[in-house]
């Protein structure tokens, strides 16, 4: 019982050290991204035709903090993935610790390129649908804080979204989750994804089909990434075995 005792603690010394050094990252990263907030948002609003409003004092402190905030999470992740491979590495074997950590630069790229999907394409196709719906008979009138709410809420999931088929490889590495699971669970899945693009899209058929296919064809290249990665892994038992 002692030695349980002092190998659990020793778990949570290590987790805790992996935590602390994942959120001072994530405030170093912050901090650089205040420090070029200002060219971030010129950046980011560099298509509006009027300048943005502020109704309080405390409204632009709350944009800059949001834009610097993602910034920081998108230059965190790598660093957070490989704390929690660092957590783990003692439970896996040579073959899976080498396989694991391949995983990491996947899950950088694939967050940038949901974030990058939903910025460039959903974003503006959505804003350009519900102006057009606003037509002449409303007068455009956008604040800041709503302005970046509406944009976050467009582009944030997909950057954890797009994470799935780096997020499978890294479970069926580590015997979680196998192509049959997937397979099986194919049609909760994509039930599941299509009430996600529901809820993160305006109502009209051309935005659901829009963010619904790419998540489709995410979850298809997560099954066949699984098989590969399953494939590997059952050679490798059998050959040691």
């Amino acid at each position: 019982m002692e030695k349980e005792a002092m190998q659990l603690t020793d778990h949570l010394a290590e987790l805790r050290k992996r935590i602390i050094i994942t959120l001072l990252i994530f405030i170093l990263a912050l901090i650089g991204s205040l420090i070029f907030v200002g060219d971030l948002y010129n950046y980011l609003v560099r298509d509006l035709d009027a300048k943005l409003a502020l109704l309080g004092p405390g409204e632009i402190l709350w944009v800059y903090m949001v834009i610097a905030t993602v910034f920081a999470v998108a230059f965190t992740i790598p660093v957070a993935a490989f704390q929690v491979w660092k957590f783990i590495k003692p439970a896996l074997s040579i073959e899976e610790q080498r396989a694991t950590l391949m995983s990491i630069p996947g899950l950088f790229i694939l967050f940038i390129l949901g974030i990058s999907f939903g910025y460039f394409v959903l974003f503006p196709l959505v804003l350009s649908f519900l102006l057009d719906i606003a037509g002449d008979q409303f007068q455009t009138f956008f604040t800041a804080e709503k302005y970046f709410q509406f944009m976050l809420h467009l582009t944030l999931p997909f950057g954890f979204l797009f994470e799935m088929p780096a997020v499978v490889m890294f479970l069926t590495r580590l015997g979680i989750v196998n192509p049959e699971k997937l397979i099986k669970g194919r049609k909760f899945a994509y039930f599941l994804l299509v009430a996600i693009s529901v809820l993160i899209t305006p109502p009209d058929l051309i935005s659901d089909v829009l963010v619904i296919i790419p998540l489709f064809i995410l979850y298809e290249i997560s099954i066949s990434l699984s098989k590969v990665v399953y494939k590997k892994r059952v050679s490798a038992e059998a050959s040691v075995a």
